[in-house]
């Protein structure tokens, strides 16, 4: 099917200026895994990487109603952590090992969230951002980098976060006009595209991703593909793609997407996205194993203390898992920080997170540790 250049919903509601060129689509739904280079193999990547984490679920409240969505609750339901909760997950992660606090969230809450509203302002904030700045500035003081994922944000929220997060991230999940967005508060690709630019405005290392199987169709992906790389050649900032399964769950009932689809669109991944880019898909959620030889690189953020609070259907494999995962590859498994090693200077990262890293402590000899590991520090 033809289509022409800058067809991305939102797009130009949001100044996008994205151009998604027509030889380069075809490209992509020619490659099938075969064109691409597995673990070990000539042009393949030499090591499989992955993150210690702790899930910290700062807020469900969202203003989007996304049908394949579990993580949500409706207003009057919604929880807010508290800071002594925070501290106290952040602490155990930090006992356990890990590197990462990925705080998650639903979008910034809306008006209909008033019991939300009324907790942040009686712990003196006045946006989730606001409070989203002290519960980083809790991860950094218990030994963890902050990995924010606040969904779609304006310059000045993500401005106010930036220098507290060691890199940030928010799902694309694609470009296309889908029903599982539908609703009067529909979820808008221009709107994704915005925030994966001000992040490379503000030089925030991202982190983001496509989510396969909730109506997008080949065309779809290709474009969600090359409006990431487009993004990333202007900036630089991306580091990892994330290629994710819709799962089901008791709000979504369909099948996922085969295992064929699943190669496929991994491999396109790999062969439309700058080199530098890591493809990650979740072992939780997919048949990593089945699909390393379409270009995956990455198993993401694994927590050895909390649940994928996102899915929380699927439990985190063990960290033998990954290890046996990696052997059935043929090469190593080596642990990273929630920022990529070129990321980790004064160009990227704010006073906090560099502070962090060379501080003279427990926290800082572990990140230190993990970067020397990979020889990059």
């Amino acid at each position: 099917m033809f289509r022409t250049p800058n067809v991305i919903p939102g797009a130009e509601a949001y100044d996008v200026d994205v151009t998604i060129d027509p030889a380069e689509r075809e490209r992509l739904l020619s490659v099938g895994p075969e064109d691409v280079a597995g673990p070990g193999e000539d042009g393949g990547p030499a090591a499989l990487t992955f993150a210690r984490n702790v899930f910290v679920p700062l807020t469900t409240a969202c203003r989007y109603t996304c049908t394949y969505c579990t993580y949500y609750d409706p207003p009057g339901q919604a929880s807010l952590l508290s800071p002594e909760e925070v501290r106290e997950i952040c602490r155990e992660g930090a006992d356990a090992g890990c590197t990462e606090a990925l705080f998650t969230f639903g979008d910034d809450p809306d008006d209909r969230y008033d019991a939300i509203h009324d907790q942040l302002a009686e712990w003196g904030h006045d946006s989730i951002h606001s409070y989203l700045r002290e519960a980083c500035e809790i991860a950094l003081d218990e030994g963890l980098l902050p990995h924010a994922n606040p969904g779609d944000q304006t310059r000045e929220q993500m401005a106010q976060v930036a220098d507290v997060n060691a890199s940030m991230g928010v799902m694309l999940e694609t470009t296309a006009d889908v029903d599982a967005h539908a609703g009067s508060r529909r979820k808008e690709p221009g709107q994704r595209l915005a925030t994966i630019r001000t992040a490379g405005e503000l030089g925030v290392p991202f982190t983001t991703g496509m989510l396969v199987g909730i109506g997008e169709d080949w065309t779809d992906r290709a474009e969600s593909i090359l409006a990431i790389a487009e993004l990333h050649e202007r900036y630089g900032h991306v580091q990892e793609v994330i290629v994710q399964p819709v799962s089901p769950n008791e709000r979504w009932d369909r099948e996922p997407p085969s295992l064929e689809t699943m190669g496929r669109t991994v491999a396109m991944a790999r062969a439309g996205l700058p080199e530098a880019i890591s493809v990650q898909v979740p072992p939780n959620l997919a048949r990593t194993r089945e699909l390393l030889d379409c270009g995956v690189d990455d198993l993401g953020g694994v927590s050895p203390v909390t649940d994928d609070h996102v899915n929380p259907d699927y439990a985190w494999p063990a960290l033998e898992e990954l290890r046996a995962i990696a052997d059935s590859a043929g090469v190593p498994l080596r642990e990273r920080l929630p920022v990529y090693d070129r990321y980790v200077d004064e160009a990227w990262l704010g006073d906090p997170i560099l502070d962090a890293i060379r501080a003279e402590d427990a926290a800082g000899e572990r990140y230190r540790a993990v970067l020397e590991s990979t020889g990059q520090f």
